[in-house]
């Protein structure tokens, strides 16, 4: 029981954080439109943003590069029904496996 209850919290967790990014990348796209098309990081990122898009989300679950994938989710204006269900659907399997299968 105590292993469902952890595998709840921390994909509630994760998925709150996502949700979290996602506006927030939302609002900082509105926030610093011509900073982001100026600067080369800004520019890489909205890039690929904008050519993989839901392709790039398949790398969010990974704890080094899938919270800043979550905020470019949000920069260049993924859906956001789709976006939550991909990428909490991502850091739920996670969570899944590293709490039954590990």
């Amino acid at each position: 029981m105590a292993k469902y209850t952890a595998l709840s919290v921390a994909s509630l967790g994760n998925i709150l954080a996502i949700i979290v990014n996602y506006w927030f990348g939302y609002w900082l796209y509105d926030k610093t439109k011509t900073k982001l098309h100026s600067s080369k990081v800004g520019k890489k990122s909205l890039d690929i943003g904008h050519k993989y898009g839901y392709a790039a989300l398949a790398f969010s679950w990974l704890p080094v590069i899938g919270d800043p994938l979550t905020l470019v989710a949000g920069v260049v204006r993924l859906n956001f029904v789709l976006f939550v269900v991909i990428a909490g659907l991502l850091r739920v399997m996670r969570y899944y496996f590293l709490t039954f299968i590990l």
